[in-house]
Parts: structure tokens; C-alpha cells; sequence
């Protein structure tokens, strides 16, 4: 597996460097460090460029301090420095160029200490990356994983929404770890089967299905559980769930999404807003 980390000198890129260390123990993987600086057009001062210039050196010293964090944690890595327009875009070409597995970023700082809070950037590759994109919650270098051990996937309750389960069951399987299939149920969705009963058996069912599509893909594996979490609302649901130390979520996108393309639909949002362990976002499959 090949990792690319969107690399920025703050806390949120700490939070990016100490999620792509935790990814790459659990599934053996190497790491690109990624720091953007933005483009400064010439407009006949030179000092612009001058800048430019002094911030890529200022870059490739901050990246070599995030390369030798993750060797102190037995992690390969290297790291680059370019000038890009888009940090988002510049970040989505060069993890294709590398064929990396993941994009792996942390979050905004401006939210809840340990939640995920969506910003520019972030919000930016939530609604275009080809890649999946792995996100550390706010906070997470001060006290992150050192692996990862079990993996949930928020199955759609939805029809047409994407479902993300195939990819979990390949990434549990990649490192054996134990896999939850997860279905959230809300008085929101009511109206859609006109009762909370039916609702329920609507849900159950599809979570037996998800078990038996796990438990035939992964036969070997004692740690198959599926469950569904019911509240008046979403949030409510999330609230009744218990998350472990090395716990990684994956959710899917929404089916506005183009094929092979991210987008963020309105629920996977709100279980982001909702859950303070790191989540993985998959595009859009076929």
C-alpha cells in the first residue's frame, strides 16, 4: 500500500503525519509527505518569487521534520515539496502520479477537540478525489492509534447511495483485522417505509445481508459483527455507538457522485460531524 499525506506546519498536519503512521504499521505501507506551496504569478516584482522561493526551502525543512517523525515509528517515507495553485488539486495529481492508495489529511482546526471538522482543502478532495481520502479527526497526534484493529463500514440505508463495504472488506482482509458492518437508523427515514417497525426490519435485513457478504469474502475471520443503531435522529444513533482505540470507519459517497469520483453526500457529513475516530471517505464506484 501507498500512502500520500497533504502536508501543512500546524497541528492539522500533525494530525495527517500521525494518521499516515498508524495506517502505514497496520498495512505495511510506505509514505509521500506533500507540501504545496501556492503559485505566485510573476507580476513584475520580484520579490513575489523571491517568497515563493524562501517558502519551498522553509518546506522541504518542514516535510524532513514529518519524514523523521514517522521513521522514529519504524515508518518509511519520503517527502516533496512543490508550487501548486490548488493545494487539493496539486495533491489529487501527485498521489496519482505515485498510484497511491490513499490521500490521508487531517482536518480543519476550528472544530470540536477530537471531531472532524471539514475545511477548504479537505472539503475540496470530499468532492472531487479519484483516490480515497483517509481523515484524522482534530487532535489526533496528541494521542493516535498505534494500529488499527477492527474496521466499520457505514452501509447505506439509502438506495443508490454507494456502498463502501467491498472496500473495508479488502482493507480488513489486507491486514486481518476484524470488520463491523454498521446501519444507522432515524425517525428521518420513517416517512420512507410509513413505520418505525418496518423501518427496523428494512434495516436488520440489510444488515444480515452485509454479514453474509463479509462473512463469504472474509471465511477465515472470527471478527465479523453487524449491527444497526436507531435514534430519533442520526446523531442520535451515532451517539449509541461505542468506539474502540485502533477503530477506522469507512463511509461511501453519495450517488450524486460521478463514477469513480468522491462527493460527500449530506448523511456521510454528519456522521463525520458525529464520530471522533479517523474515517476513510471511498469514491464512487462503477
Amino acid at each position: 500500500m501507498h500512502l500520500t499525506v497533504g502536508y501543512l506546519a500546524t497541528p492539522t498536519g500533525d494530525d495527517g503525519v500521525a494518521l499516515a503512521s498508524a495506517l502505514a504499521r497496520t498495512f505495511d505501507a510506505s509514505v509521500d509527505v506533500l507540501l504545496v506551496v501556492r503559485e505566485e504569478l510573476p507580476d513584475g516584482h520580484p520579490g513575489r518569487l523571491e517568497y515563493q522561493r524562501l517558502l519551498v526551502e522553509r518546506g522541504e525543512q518542514w516535510v524532513a521534520g514529518a519524514v523523521a517523525t514517522l521513521a522514529r515509528d519504524g515508518v518509511h517515507a519520503e517527502s516533496s515539496v512543490t508550487v501548486g495553485e490548488s493545494f487539493a488539486q496539486t495533491l489529487v495529481d501527485y498521489a496519482q502520479e505515485k498510484s497511491s492508495d490513499l490521500i490521508v489529511v487531517g482536518g480543519a482546526r476550528d472544530g470540536f477537540f477530537g471531531r472532524h471538522t471539514i475545511g477548504p482543502v479537505t472539503g475540496a478532495l470530499l468532492h472531487s478525489s479519484p483516490i480515497p481520502v483517509a481523515l484524522a479527526p482534530r487532535g489526533y497526534a496528541e494521542d493516535p492509534d498505534e494500529r488499527f484493529t477492527a474496521v466499520t463500514a457505514a452501509v447505506p440505508t439509502k438506495p443508490g447511495d454507494d456502498n463502501p463495504l467491498p472496500f473495508a472488506i479488502t482493507l480488513a482482509s489486507a491486514a486481518g483485522l476484524g470488520i463491523r458492518m454498521l446501519s444507522l437508523v432515524s425517525a428521518e427515514n420513517f416517512a420512507e417505509a410509513g413505520s418505525a417497525r418496518e423501518v427496523r426490519q428494512l434495516q436488520v435485513a440489510a444488515a444480515e445481508e452485509n454479514l453474509a457478504v463479509a462473512a463469504r469474502a472474509l471465511p477465515d475471520s472470527p471478527e465479523i459483527e453487524s449491527l444497526v443503531a436507531d435514534g430519533m435522529t442520526l446523531e442520535s444513533a451515532l451517539k449509541k455507538l461505542n468506539w474502540d482505540d485502533g477503530d477506522l470507519l469507512v463511509v461511501g459517497s453519495s450517488r450524486f457522485a460521478a463514477p469513480r469520483r468522491i462527493f460527500l453526500g449530506s448523511t456521510a457529513a454528519r456522521i463525520l460531524a458525529g464520530v471522533d475516530v479517523p474515517v476513510i471517505v471511498v469514491p464512487r464506484d462503477e
